[in-house]
């Protein structure tokens, strides 16, 4: 999916794949709680695939 545009909506599918990765971010300690509490509302709150993805970016993996 990297060949799509960036301007492209985000889901409300997408941005429940960002916070199950938020949420095993902060089990595994890489993220605090209120970095979680910051992203998973910010997450909420996208409404671009580049909006979720700078929200994962420094976290290992990948999404899409």
């Amino acid at each position: 999916m990297d060949t799509e545009r960036s301007g492209v909506r985000a889901s409300d599918r997408e941005r429940a794949l960002v916070v199950e990765r938020l949420t095993r971010a902060l089990e595994h300690g890489r993220l605090t709680l209120a970095e979680y509490d910051e992203r998973v509302a910010a997450t909420y709150a996208a409404v671009l695939r580049d909006d979720l993805t700078r929200l994962i970016d420094d976290l290992p993996g990948r999404l899409w």
